[in-house]
Parts: structure tokens; sequence; C-alpha cells
């Protein structure tokens, strides 16, 4: 399988300098995040649905779909990613290492601002298994305001971030940028929020054999899973919603406090075996921009132990594990992460043994990478989970929700 390393997003820091400064002095650009005024909610927006497809690279990991940017509007694939903030875009300023992007021209824009600062930002996961090593994976970005649509639905002088430059593990990537949809509602999101759209959104992602994956934002599709879910605007309260079926909610670890999509899980279990490391109270972030899992090297190598003791480190690539291909087939590979839903009940987040391969390494490939990576930093969860289930992710009430698919 050719695995391009396409290794988008997910820490949101931006350390950016005055273009006008004599010496460089890092800057942090605070982005901020905003609630719907009483006004919006009376004028609200309805949820708009838009379609995925699937950037299979034969694992079925990595959903992408369009938004336009600029007058007259210039189309754009990009990443929706809950791990990011902000809205970056391959632009015609970036020459040859964007030249596999569709590229935003901001001199065909009537509504485009230019901005004052330029500055690096570093990804620390992202859409390919490989993991990121070093300052390998970063782009060069200046900031700008212009109109973005998505769905119909139109901001004007929205903040973006145009691509200078970026390094190599980018330069494959069919898609031109990401969408950032952290758990403060920041940047477009909360433009939309500010006009009236219900504050959450909805991911059905499917495998590309299934296709039909999509995002709804400001809404849930209760047909993509078995139960309903209601939700009403009026205009003496805040945003209302009833439910039935089988969505589970669970509060988010900080409400309010951080942009990260995280919930708390008091254990983890393998084949429905579990030890004293595994059976730990951790934080988990949950990602749709990364493609596989991330744990800390000392838990990776507990869940590999209850899988297969030949399940190894691969040195050419640090951070993975592999094992012979032809085993794969063979082994229980069940990973149950147990989560508390907000009625103190618990429930499970399963990733099936299918899921234990994301495809041979390019340079054994006798030997097939396993579906997590050492990070020692994080327990990071992404479509290797989310793509088994129905996921709400609902800012306004900071916690997010999940079926069974």
């Amino acid at each position: 399988m050719l695995r391009l390393l396409g290794l988008f997003f997910f820490f949101f820091f931006f350390f950016f300098t005055s273009s006008y400064a004599t010496q460089a002095v890092p800057r942090a650009i605070q982005v901020q995040s905003h609630r719907a005024s009483a006004h919006a909610r009376r004028r609200a927006l309805k949820p708009v649905t838009l379609p995925l497809d699937d950037y299979f690279l034969g694992t079925d990991l990595q959903w992408i779909g369009n938004i336009s940017v600029g007058t007259p509007p210039q189309t754009m694939l990009v990443v929706f990613d809950t791990g990011s903030s902000t809205l970056e875009l391959a632009s015609t300023l970036c020459g040859e290492a964007c030249s596999n992007q569709v590229q935003f021209d901001p001199t065909q824009s009537s509504t485009f601002a230019d901005g004052n600062f330029t500055g690096v930002l570093f990804f620390d996961t992202g859409v390919g298994v490989v993991p990121v090593i070093g300052n390998n994976t970063q782009m060069t970005l200046h900031n700008a305001t212009d109109t973005v649509s998505i769905g119909g639905l139109t901001i004007k002088s929205t903040e973006l971030f145009l691509i200078l430059n970026q390094t190599e593990p980018f330069f494959a990537d069919p898609f031109s940028g990401i969408q950032g949809l952290d758990a403060k509602a920041t940047g477009v999101f909360s433009a939309l929020i500010d006009q009236g759209l219900p504050s959450l959104f909805s991911f059905f992602l499917t495998p590309q054999a299934g296709g039909n994956a999509e995002l709804t934002i400001g809404g849930i599709d209760d047909t993509k899973f078995d139960g309903s879910y209601f939700i009403y605007i009026d205009t003496t309260s805040l945003l209302n919603t009833f439910t039935t079926g089988p969505l589970t909610f669970a509060s988010l670890t900080a409400p309010g406090k951080q942009n990260f999509w995280s919930l708390i899980s008091p254990q983890v279990f393998v084949n429905g075996q579990t030890t004293s490391l595994l059976n730990t109270t951790r934080e988990v972030i949950f990602d749709s921009g990364t493609s596989n899992i991330l744990f800390p090297t000392d838990v990776t190598e507990a869940i590999y132990a209850l899988i297969s003791p030949d399940i190894v480190p691969h040195a050419s690539e640090n951070g993975t594990y592999g094992i012979a291909c032809d085993r794969i087939p063979t082994l229980p590979a069940e990973i149950t992460i147990q989560f508390t839903a907000q009625d103190g009940s618990a429930f499970n987040l399963t990733i099936p043994s299918i899921e234990l391969s994301v495809g041979p390494f390019e340079d054994d490939p006798e030997t097939c990478q396993t579906l997590i990576n050492a990070f020692d930093g994080h327990n990071l969860l992404g479509a290797s989970v989310l793509k088994h289930y129905y996921s709400v992710w609902d800012v306004g009430g900071q916690r997010m929700g999940f079926a069974a698919v």
C-alpha cells in the first residue's frame, strides 16, 4: 500500500512575529470563542449537511469535504479537524511546496484583506499513520480575512491563514487545508453560532466501500443510527434538546476551559482483559483529523502485550509497531475504552479487530503497522474509533455523544 505522509494538525499554538519587527519575538494568536446572542437565536440558521470523501490510501482513516473562500468563491477541499482551531489554506503564495493542492488565490477575491504577521505552525499528529518526528511537519502561515462559506452558510470577514510554505510530509496531500472545529467554537464555527446556528455538529464517517460519509453542522442526522433526536430553539430560552434512542452523552473533561474535545476514561480493555496500568483513569482526546490512535509508550505496549508478544517496535519509524502481515487475520485485537455517561453509567467505545493493521511498512512490506503509535504526551483517539460510531460534538452543552452504527 502506498502510504503518503499527510500529517496534518493537532496542537493549535500559533507563534507569530510582526512583519515589521526588527527582532523576531514570539507572540501567541488568541482565538476567541463566542456564544450566540438572544438576537441570533431568534433568527436561527438551519443545520446543513456536507458530504465527505474518504481519503483512502487503503486505510479508511481520513475524511475531507469542500468549503468555498473569497468573492467570487473558490472551492477548497479541507479536513474538518476537531484537533485544530483555525482555517489554514494552501495559497498561490506557496509555490512548489503546494503544487499538488488547489491553491487559494487572494488576488482574485474582492473581499480579501491581508493581515500583518507571519509565523510557523508545528503539527504533532496527522492524516497519515506515520508519527511526526521532531519538527519535520510544519507550515509557514500568514494571517488574513475573507468570506468563507460552508454548506451554503456564509461568514464574512473571518480570519484564515494562508500557507506560504510547508515541509515535505504535506506535499502529496490532495486536499488544500484544515478547517478547525475545536471545543470552544472558534473562527468560522463561532461566527456561524453568532448568526444563530445551533452550537453543535455531528460526524458520520464510513469506509470508502460504504460511502455516504457526512458532516452535519448545527444538528444531528438521526437517520444514521437507531434513534431520534430533536432540537428546537425559541426566543425565550437557550438551546433546548430532547433525545430518545441510543445516543449516549458524556461531559467534557474541563467544560469551557480548553479547546480539546476530551473525556475521562477509567479503564481500557483488550479482548475483555485489563491490567493495573490499563485500569487507570486518564484523559482521552478525540481528534477527527488523526488517523489512528496514540497512547504513551507504556500504555501502548501494555495493550499490545494482551494482543501478541510479536507486536514490536519498528526501528525505521520511531513510535510505530508492527507484526508479520500474515499474522494479522489470526489475532483477536478488540480494544475497548470505557467512559462515564452524564447519568453516571459506564459506556464503552470499541475498536474491532479489523482495525489492527493500517498497512505494510514501505521498507518492509511483509510487516504490517499496527494501529496504535507511542506518543508520550497525550492519549488520543482518531478515525479508527470514530468510524464505528455516529458522533455528536456539542459545544453549547460541552459534551460528546455517541451511537453505534
